[in-house]
């Protein structure tokens, strides 16, 4: 049985403490040293099988162009506004730039813009090195993949800039993938920021710096074993460059969240006499059981996201799931250990603690210590109240998170492009430069892949199809690989990487210019480039969207009704959830594509919602939620087993956990809201997604829709068909009446009531 395997390893780990505190610091240096020898880069592989962009890359692979690997684009001007790189000396300063550049380690090669001038200046217009008016340039450079390259690279081209910027009349921008793949993310900045924010409402909760810093240096661990193990893992396979930083976000937010509710049971055990080794095999046994429930929910959430047959989307949830499985080994093994080292103290706040406290009466002081009376009591009402009322509550608060909802219908998914960035970037700036000279749509050029075998004459009609659509500014020369014939053109839209408009060109290129210009020869042609990977992944998420809601929800569903023993309980869980969620991703699209508030999140332009985040976040966020409703409706439940009343169940069960929850989640919304100000429009998104679902679930939907709708359903809340009731399984995840004797605790005796309301 669940409960007295933790309750044994709990107490195990209370006796032990100092054993288990050094297995933990052996096991993060041993995690650490093997992501140094073994670990990889993170690297970001946004193609899938079937897509027409992976039969594009797969072409462009065989014929070895060098368009497979990394490149990057240094973009300048001259510092004098009326000079042109047809003047000399401007034309010296580029020949310069260009030369050193080239002998940058591991550069393959670069365009040469001055050289085609001088070649008569057709070449450099019209292949997009310079501008029409002479006065943008554009050297791009191309390096081999990104397995053989490292931040170091990067670093090279990026001190070569500055040096050549106080030596070249120049204004020198630099750009492209190569930053996309190497730029530190800066997320090192937010986890503090969001460490610094838990560990003030930490210890306003508790009222005591012990206690405060345990949740803290249990997530502190338990982070730095996963993402240690998430760089081993990238020394395996391709695990996405936003991996680390979401895995950061979760795991600090589940984390501490997790060790908050097992030291509320623990302080709580201590308040009643019970000695803190006991108390904390105690405090595992109950609030760990819910923890191993919902951070398992979690992990089957996340790992729901294989559904969508897009591997780096697969590989980046077994990622955070690792981080998320090591939160939870944390909370059952290394927190209940700091426990018990910590002793008798956490049974009283610190000095300051007790200075900022209420005052409270004696008798419900001793009773529950960690929340305060005076909390409960005003929680207490706020539940009673809406249980008095809950038409208007459940109807008034429904009302509004459909509201919320609304925006979803405009939902577009795209790629936040370098134009979205602030302007304190260098990419940001390079990417308005050549906007101005070329137009937007050189910023994302699409490469089309032919193989005209069997058809020779296939390449001029494509060239001139493709130069003939309206959404194509401009064709570059074809080149065409003299060993395996395969010819690749590179084109540049009419319009950004991230506009509508782009992907509309990139549909009508595969559905009718294309197989036009083909006809019904055996010659094949592909689109591929990263403006065309990233629209085929968000196709493809967006069709497996539902596959992925319906999974979750049916997994969810059958959990809570094994855990609870009821079928409407589970159902309004689910209902709930998606409600929050749903609300969720409504803000995020009026915020980041109507701009609503972007400012106060330093969102400098409307972006679309990157195309695999409403996946993602809709799998994190189910499973997140869950911590909550496990947690709120296990006290429900055992009120309920205790006296039989449905509302006094209620009443008792929302408010014991209302300060709990309202703690963690706004540790949760914390530490969410501080990677929402990072400078990458993808972290954003992932912040202020999972912020405000967070925030949204556990006050509209904990403490109003949740009290509210128990109301109206009454006893029939934990309803469950007899017939049902024999073929589900009882005892490894419930909460059945054999829970409580094996935390050695009296069980309860429920007092059934007749009365179908309350």
């Amino acid at each position: 049985m669940l409960s007295k395997a933790l309750l044994r390893l709990g107490a195990s780990a209370a006796r032990h403490p100092w054993r288990v505190i050094a297995a933990w610091l052996i096991a993060a240096t041993l995690a650490v040293l093997a992501a140094v020898a073994f670990g990889g880069r993170t690297a970001d592989s946004m193609t899938a099988p079937g897509l027409d962009s992976q039969r594009a890359a797969e072409l462009i692979e065989r014929a070895g162009t060098g368009q497979e690997g990394m490149t990057a684009q240094v973009v300048v001007t001259p510092l004098d506004d009326g000079a042109t790189f047809l003047d000399d000396d401007a034309r010296t300063a580029l020949t310069r730039l260009r030369a050193e550049v080239k002998r940058l380690p591991h550069v393959l090669g670069t365009s040469d813009p001055a050289g085609a001038l001088d070649a008569g200046g057709d070449t450099a217009v019209g292949g997009g090195l310079v501008s029409a008016d002479g006065r943008i340039a554009v050297v791009r450079v191309q390096y081999p993949d990104q397995s053989r390259l490292s931040a170091e690279d990067l670093d090279a081209l990026v001190e070569l800039g500055d040096r050549l910027r106080a030596e070249l009349p120049l204004r020198i921008e630099m750009g492209g993938n190569l930053f996309y793949a190497f730029s530190d993310p800066g997320g090192g900045v937010s986890e503090l920021i969001g460490l610094l924010a838990a560990a003030a409402i930490l210890f306003l909760a508790f009222g005591s710096l012990v206690a405060a810093a345990l949740p803290i240096g249990m997530a502190v661990f338990g982070l730095t074993v996963g993402v240690a193990t998430m760089t081993v893992l990238a020394g395996v396979t391709d695990v996405p460059t936003f991996a680390p930083v979401l895995g950061s976000m979760v795991g600090l937010g589940v984390g501490i969240d997790y060790a908050l509710f097992v030291l509320a049971r623990h302080r709580g055990y201590l308040a009643r006499g019970l000695d803190p080794r006991e108390a904390a095999g105690r405090a595992v046994a109950t609030a760990g059981r819910p923890v191993v429930f919902a951070g398992g929910t979690v992990v089957v959430s996340i790992l729901g996201l294989a559904v969508a047959n897009v591997p780096f989307m697969t590989v980046g949830g077994v990622a955070v799931s690792i981080v998320v499985l090591t939160m939870v080994l944390a909370s059952v093994t290394l927190l209940p250990a700091l426990l018990g080292a910590a002793g008798p103290r956490l049974a009283r706040p610190g000095r300051i603690g007790r200075a900022l406290q209420t005052r409270k009466p004696a008798r419900i002081a001793r009773r529950d210590p960690a929340a305060g009376a005076a909390h409960a009591a005003g929680w207490r009402r706020w539940i009673g109240h809406v249980s008095r009322h809950p038409v208007p509550y459940a109807v008034g608060a429904a009302g509004l998170l459909l509201t919320a909802t609304l925006p979803v219908l405009g939902l577009r998914v795209g790629l936040p492009d370098d134009g979205s960035l602030p302007h304190g970037r260098t990419e940001r700036r390079a990417y308005d430069l050549v906007a101005e000279g070329f137009g937007p749509g050189t910023n994302g050029p699409l490469v089309i892949a032919a193989d005209p075998t069997g058809d020779p004459g296939v390449l001029d009609r494509l060239v001139r199809a493709v130069a003939a659509d309206p959404g194509i500014a401009s064709v570059a020369p074809t080149h065409i690989d003299p060993a395996t014939g395969i010819a690749t053109l590179v084109v540049f839209p009419t319009t950004s990487p991230q506009d509508k408009a782009t992907a509309d060109t990139i549909a009508r290129l595969r559905t009718d210019v294309l197989p036009t210009a083909i006809a019904h020869g055996p010659a094949r042609a592909h689109v591929g480039g990263a403006a065309a990977s990233l629209s085929d992944v968000g196709r493809r998420t967006s069709q497996r969207l539902p596959v992925l809601v319906a999974a979750v929800l049916a997994t969810s569903f059958l959990l809570l009704m094994l855990v609870f023993r009821s079928v409407l309980v589970p159902l309004k869980a689910v209902l709930l959830n998606l409600l929050s969620i749903g609300a969720a991703y409504g803000i995020m699209v009026a915020v980041f594509q109507w701009g609503w508030g972007g400012a106060l999140i330093g969102l400098e332009a409307t972006v679309p919602i990157v195309s695999f985040i409403p996946m993602f976040l809709f799998a994190i966020l189910f499973g997140l939620s869950m911590d909550y409703e496990v947690f709120l409706l296990s006290h429900v439940r055992e009120e309920y087993l205790r006296t039989g009343d449905n509302g006094t169940a209620i009443v008792e069960g929302v408010s014991g956990t209302a300060r709990i929850i309202t703690s963690a989640a706004l540790i949760m919304v914390a530490v969410f809201l501080s990677f929402a100000v990072a400078d990458d429009p993808s972290t954003k998104m992932f912040g202020l997604g999972l912020a405000t679902a967070i925030f949204i679930d556990a006050t509209v939907v904990r403490m109003v829709l949740v009290p509210a709708t128990m109301t109206l359903l009454g006893r029939t809340n934990w309803w469950l068909p007899k017939w049902l009731d024999r073929m589900l399984p009882r005892g490894p995840i419930g909460t059945d009446d054999t829970d409580a004797e094996s935390t050695g605790e009296a069980p309860p005796s429920p007092r059934p009531r007749l009365s179908p309301g309350r």
